[in-house]
């Protein structure tokens, strides 16, 4: 294991204090070093973060990019049709989520084997992150060459390369106080919005805590994607306008792919009621925070075109707004805040993905 704080040292002495990317458990060491240490700028998705570093690199900084390996491909257009095209070099990061052996999760089986493959499609040269010191700074030695050059390089990192390090405490960004917490309002959800209705939770705790309330033939939990389950909902809603389907999004999602909206609204489905569960802040990865605390839900939906959007302050009002919504249908954005925080032991869903799609499509009496 790398003492994160010694590698974060060595980065600054070749010149790397500027980060940008979106967070992974795998680097969120290295992350929680950049945000207390450094200057590190929370991208909503891993392409835009390539671009930031791009923008610091023409202002004269040396960036690194950090990245889940799923987030790898949100990152290809700029890496390909920015940085190789303007011959602008980046340092990054990128998360082994899937490592083959590993046992991890179903959304990173793929990625997991096809990480390194990637990088060498786009012609970035790449190696695994050593977790001996000695090797590891003599790796980032040859990278930094690498980047004096002009040419990019991405180290692969490991589940439990870098050691520990604690989060400095974000007042501006804390979303607790006397907010309710996630559990409370997916109960409140399901109770306002019925046993007929589809419920699409979005990746991470969100679908975890629905499991956790019942594993019901009209849940889907998503898994990786981030971003698109409100898209996902647009889809079925727009395949089933009989139906009433009802989206849990979170802030680090809806922020990382906010166009949907657009689009949502645009094309008007007959029953979709879109939730934003927001907490500030990637608590799965590791509670970096989000940008969400400068960021109006409401006034935003509207302004894409959303016909009502509102915010509830607690279980008893969204359990009310989403019975109301479930009589009258339309489409309806309801922002709720919440706090940080999700229950010991939290079980993960034992249905596989595909066995979900298609016992959804079950429930919706579709034939297979």
């Amino acid at each position: 294991m790398l003492d994160t704080a010694l590698f974060g040292a060595a980065l600054k002495k070749e010149g790397f204090d500027f980060y940008s990317g979106v967070p992974c458990s795998f680097l969120k060491d290295l992350i929680n070093y950049a945000v207390n240490e450094a200057e590190y700028v929370m991208a909503a998705n891993e392409g835009d973060g390539a671009a930031i570093c791009a923008g610091a690199w023409l202002g004269g900084r040396r960036p690194a990019l950090l990245m889940q390996n799923s987030g790898l491909g949100n990152a290809v257009s700029p890496l390909t049709s920015l940085n190789a095209i303007f011959r602008i070099p980046v340092l990054g990061f990128v998360s082994l989520r899937g490592e083959p052996g590993l046992g991890d999760e179903p959304q990173h089986e793929l990625m997991g084997e096809i990480t390194s493959g990637m990088l060498d499609v786009m012609r970035i040269d790449s190696a695994v992150l050593s977790s001996d010191m000695d090797t590891a700074l003599s790796q980032l030695s040859s990278a930094s060459k690498n980047i004096n050059e002009g040419k990019s390089f991405f180290f692969i990192v490991k589940k439990g390369t870098f050691s520990r390090v604690t989060l400095k405490e974000d007042k501006k960004n804390q979303a607790n106080g006397d907010k309710s917490c996630r559990m409370d309002m997916l109960r409140a959800v399901k109770e306002g919005g019925g046993e007929d209705a589809v419920y699409l939770a979005t990746t991470g705790f969100t679908g975890r805590e629905l499991y956790e309330l019942g594993d019901d033939p009209n849940n889907l939990y998503m898994v990786g994607s981030l971003g698109c389950v409100s898209s996902l909902g647009l889809g079925l809603s727009l395949a089933r306008p009989d139906k009433k389907i009802i989206v849990i999004d979170g802030d680090g999602s809806i922020l990382m792919r906010t166009g949907s909206l657009g689009v949502n609204s645009y094309y008007r489905p007959a029953s979709l009621l879109h939730i934003l569960l927001d907490n500030r802040c990637h608590e799965t990865t590791g509670g970096q925070f989000t940008v969400s605390a400068g960021v109006d839900y409401p006034l935003l939906a509207r302004a894409f075109g959303y016909p009502r959007s509102l915010t509830v302050s607690g279980p008893a009002e969204l359990r009310e707004e989403s019975a109301a919504w479930k009589r009258e249908g339309g489409l309806l954005f309801i922002h709720a805040p919440i706090r940080t925080g999700s229950p010991e032991k939290l079980a993960r869903p034992v249905i596989r993905p595909p066995e979900a799609a298609r016992r959804l499509r079950a429930f919706l009496g579709v034939k297979e």
